[in-house]
């Protein structure tokens, strides 16, 4: 029945968002940029996509910083259009995308408050996508008991802020332990959020958010390896959602090393093909360089974890009436910003060699 009545308040800017999923780098934008010489030639490059002239104004030489900057301000832009004209529950919807952000700028003050730094040069630091009025108003605090109950007030994320954590935990825990409970109170919220929408938008982001929640328990489970997080700690950060849900969260949380976690989601086929990708990788570089000396192949894994995010993505434009399709554009253009940025410092840095491991969209 929603179908019906979707393109009255939604067709628009599903339209523009869809137009805007057409202007995202294809393999041919990919592989003329990689056989750039300069960043100047990279410039001009781009200038012939739907980037246009957003460097016009840069002095030269650019540097990698300011084309990842800007990229990101295009893509700000953007959403900030959508947002604006969107109307509920659309909006609630885009409230619940900046979300995530808010949380990586929220933790990056609380980081900044715990070691006595300039928490105002702090802010410029945050995402722009998860600026919010009253952010500033964090940097006021002093203390850690001061910013807890500044975020409790002020911020849009207090709800996570009240269940899951006090001003205690601010001090007492790793800063890393913080970001994954809200993320974890955030990932299990939107999942609700998606269901009350229903179908496909709650099929698709139920999914893609799946697959997310999986993502964060494998990484919490091997970035804990070799350090004090006890293993109770470590299931409670993991979010009650996904496919690894109930089951493979229970084997995760009592690994001990890579194998068993490997082991723990053997039964999923797609995870198992990323463990297996890195094991094979971490075998031919054993120079630990790119990954977790014995612990595998990290940078492997998590381009294991990029692909399979932009797959899910992609996918959620194959379906209409739909709000999904306006979380997926967002995450397209962020890997595509990250493999811009990627292929920039390969061509400053002069290497060739890895100008190709980049993961494209389109």
């Amino acid at each position: 029945m929603e179908a019906l009545f979707f393109n009255v308040s939604t067709g628009f800017l599903e339209g523009i968002v869809r137009g805007y999923k057409a202007g995202l780098l294809t393999q041919a934008h990919y592989s003329n940029l990689t056989q750039c010489e300069t960043l100047e030639d990279f410039r001009t490059q781009l200038s012939t996509t739907d980037y246009g002239n957003f460097l016009a104004n840069e002095p030269s030489p650019v540097s990698t910083s300011t084309i990842a900057e800007k990229a990101t301000q295009v893509l700000v832009d953007q959403f900030n259009f959508l947002r604006t004209n969107a109307v509920e529950p659309l909006s609630k919807f885009f409230d619940y995308i900046t979300y995530a952000y808010m949380i990586d700028n929220v933790v990056l003050l609380i980081t900044g408050t715990l070691h006595e730094r300039d928490t105002h040069e702090l802010l410029e630091r945050c995402h722009p996508l998860g600026v919010f009025d009253t952010l500033p108003a964090l940097c006021v605090a002093t203390n850690v008991e001061e910013l807890y109950h500044t975020a409790l007030v002020e911020t849009p994320l207090a709800p996570y802020f009240r269940e899951c954590l006090s001003a205690a935990d601010l001090d007492a825990l790793n800063i890393e332990i913080i970001r994954n409970t809200l993320y974890k109170a955030y990932l299990e919220d939107f999942y609700n959020f998606c269901a009350s929408l229903g179908s496909p938008t709650s099929d698709i982001m139920h999914q893609i958010l799946s697959f997310e929640a999986d993502r964060r328990a494998i990484n919490i489970t091997i970035n804990s390896f070799g350090t004090d997080l006890s293993k109770e700690r470590r299931a409670k950060l993991f979010p009650t959602i996904g496919r690894l849900f109930p089951e493979g969260n229970n084997n995760l949380a009592r690994a001990d090393d890579v194998e068993q976690a490997r082991a723990a989601v053997d039964y999923i086929q797609e995870y198992r093909s990323f463990f297996e990708t890195s094991t094979q990788s971490s075998a031919q570089n054993n120079s630990g360089l790119d990954g977790y000396d014995d612990h595998g192949s990290a940078s492997h894994l998590e381009d294991r974890f990029f692909a399979q995010e932009v797959h899910l993505n992609k996918l959620a434009f194959l379906q209409q009436f739909s709000y999904a399709v306006f979380y997926s554009y967002i995450k397209l253009k962020e890997q595509e910003i990250r493999s811009l940025t990627w292929i920039a410092e390969c061509i400053a840095q002069n290497n060739r060699e890895r100008i190709g491991e980049y993961i494209g969209t389109f």
